[in-house]
């Protein structure tokens, strides 16, 4: 499945339009066919441990309702939609939306909402904090894209939420199967669905410096870091008491700043954070550990290893420093086991015939158990 981007390329999308203006691009996926159905979707928010909610409006007033829900009746034929966050960790089909989005980098993409609307059903106009991709599955949906504008009131018209005033738009479109529309941060838009309509949201994280300063500083009371004072050995009398000096300005500013300084440890906490993931995981751990024997047997028998799905890894190749970053946790990497941790960081079923030279080392052995026994990769798990 690839985009069909028309005149433009990846390259040129990203230059012209990322971050920059929105872009629709009429049959992007030719002969699209939905991931999932509206009954499937249902189903999944009925289950407690996955994120859904209801976005109603009649009579001009807007209600949300959170799940799990268990009837659908009361929300009758029309005027609302039904959001369900992080398909992608439950249906391998959804998944697979992900890959042709991988022209930016793994890291950058978060997960994969998917919204099933009524006639008249949509949000609200409203804006994002980060990049979306919005294929349009089943139905019809008009939408319209403005560009950012300071002028816009912010609406709460319901306390969980958050919307914006009418705008000029940029874009003014009915979107059908296989469409693709592009939505930069900050870019008011807003969704009404024309007919009973599926669309699936391939969304970005992004964060802010407030929100990266903040886990750093979690980081390192977790981790006991950086708990001593300032030294202030140097220091001289004073004849202006009520004053703080340069110097003393220079010392609290480097006592802050010294933490930023230590890449290992910048490094080690971007891996962990990123690679965190905030909506359940099916992890699948095995009741007994599996031993490398076991592992290398059922591989040989033609067994495929996958990563459980909504999976996020990272891998730092920088020189010297070699770190593999899976669901929140650091795993060592060297010469010897970097080819097996590239495999890893792709996300890649791992047959027979792509680990068995790696698996003659203990390193990519120890490796290998530990990401199965830890319930990240398993057997038939997709």
């Amino acid at each position: 499945m690839k985009i069909d981007f028309k005149d433009l390329t990846p390259e040129t999308f990203l230059a012209e339009y990322w971050q920059k203006k929105p872009l629709i691009i009429k049959g992007a996926f030719a002969n699209f066919e939905d991931s999932i159905d509206a009954n499937e979707l249902a189903g999944l928010a009925m289950e407690e441990f996955i994120e859904s909610r209801i976005i109603s409006c009649n009579n001009s007033k807007w209600d949300v309702k959170h799940g799990p829900f268990e009837d659908f009746s009361e929300f009758g034929e029309a005027n609302w939609t039904l959001l369900v966050q992080a398909v992608n960790h439950w249906s391998a089909d959804v998944d697979s939306l992900i890959e042709p989005f991988k022209f930016i980098p793994n890291w950058r993409i978060d997960d994969v909402m998917v919204s099933f609307s009524t006639p008249g059903g949509g949000v609200g106009p409203h804006l994002d904090q980060y990049d979306v991709f919005i294929i349009q599955g089943e139905g019809k949906r008009r939408w319209q894209v403005g560009k950012p504008d300071a002028s816009l009131t912010e609406l709460i018209p319901h306390e969980d939420l958050k919307q914006v005033s009418m705008f000029n738009a940029v874009i003014d479109e009915i979107t059908e199967p296989g469409d693709l529309l592009y939505i930069p941060p900050n870019h008011p838009h807003n969704g009404v669905s024309i007919d009973n309509s599926i669309n699936y949201s391939v969304g970005f994280q992004a964060p802010s410096a407030q929100e990266l300063i903040s886990a750093f500083a979690d980081y390192q009371l977790d981790n006991h870091l950086f708990e001593q004072r300032f030294d202030d050995s140097k220091r001289r009398a004073t004849d202006k008491p009520e004053e703080i000096e340069g110097s003393d300005l220079n010392l609290l500013h480097n006592v802050m700043t010294s933490a930023f300084k230590d890449e290992g440890l910048v490094q080690d906490f971007l891996g962990k954070y990123l690679t965190t993931v905030h909506h359940t995981l099916n992890l699948l751990v095995p009741v007994e550990p599996l031993p490398i024997e076991l592992i290398k047997e059922l591989l040989a028998e033609g067994e495929v290893l996958y990563p459980v799905l909504g999976l996020k890894c990272i891998l730092i190749n920088q020189h010297e420093i070699k770190r593999l970053f899976v669901n929140g946790e650091n795993f060592p990497v060297d010469t010897d086991t970097i080819e097996l941790a590239k495999l890893l960081a792709s996300k890649k079923p791992l047959t027979k015939n792509l680990v068995e030279s790696s698996l003659n080392c203990l390193k990519n052995q120890q490796l290998l158990t530990s990401v199965i026994n830890k319930g990240l990769w398993c057997f038939e798990c997709d």
